[in-house]
C-alpha cells in the first residue's frame, strides 16, 4: 500500500527546472561567438542557482537537505547491489545514486561557472578554457547518465519520478518511514 507524499518543495522544483534551462542554455550557445552574451547569461544564472542550491542544502526541507541523502560508500553500494538483484530499495527522497549525481553536477556546475567567469574577465589563459570545456562537457554527461537513471528508477519503482519533480508529490509506501530515506 502507498501514499503520497509532498517530497519537493517548490523552492527545491524550481532551482531543478532553472537549472535544467540554464544549463541547456550555456551548453547549446558554446560554440557561438554570436551567443557568447546569451551564453554568458546563462552561465550567470547557473551560478546563481548554484548558490542558492548549496545554501538551500543546509536550510531547505526535509528532502531537499544534503545531510537526508549524504551518499556514503555504503549506501552506494547496498544501493546498486538493490538494483542489480531486481529488488531496488525504495527512497523517498534521493537514492544514493541520485545523491552522487546531485554532488557531480554541483561541483561540475562550480568549476564550469567559476572558469567560465575567470576566462569572461581575461583571467587565467587557456588552461582555463579547457577546465571550462571539460566541466561543462562532464556535467552533460552526467546529466544523460541522470536522466537514464530517472527513466530506470521511474520503471523499476513504478512512480513517474518527472512529475514528481513538477508537481512535489510522490508515491511512499506506508511503511516510509521503516525504508531508507
Amino acid at each position: 500500500m502507498t501514499i503520497r507524499l509532498r517530497v519537493w518543495d517548490l523552492p527545491t522544483r524550481l532551482f531543478h527546472w532553472s537549472l535544467v534551462a540554464s544549463f541547456a542554455t550555456a551548453f547549446i550557445t558554446s560554440e557561438s561567438e554570436r551567443l557568447r552574451d546569451i551564453h554568458v547569461i546563462a552561465g550567470y544564472t547557473l551560478a546563481g542557482l548554484l548558490v542558492f542550491r548549496l545554501i538551500w542544502g543546509f536550510i531547505g526541507n526535509r528532502h531537499a537537505r544534503f545531510a537526508d541523502f549524504w551518499p556514503t560508500p555504503s549506501k552506494l553500494m547496498a544501493y546498486l547491489n538493490s538494483l542489480m538483484a531486481g529488488k531496488p530499495q525504495h527512497y523517498v527522497g534521493h537514492n544514493p545514486a541520485g545523491a552522487v549525481a546531485i554532488f557531480l553536477l554541483l561541483s561540475l556546475g562550480l568549476v564550469a561557472s567559476l572558469s567560465g567567469w575567470a576566462i569572461y574577465e581575461d583571467i587565467g589563459g587557456e588552461w582555463l578554457e579547457e577546465l571550462h570545456e571539460v566541466a561543462a562537457n562532464g556535467m552533460m554527461v552526467v546529466v544523460v547518465i541522470h536522466i537514464a537513471g530517472v527513466a530506470v528508477s521511474s520503471w523499476l519503482h513504478r512512480e513517474n519520478l518527472v512529475r514528481a519533480m513538477i508537481t512535489g508529490w510522490k508515491k511512499a509506501p506506508t511503511s516510509h518511514e521503516n525504508s531508507p530515506r
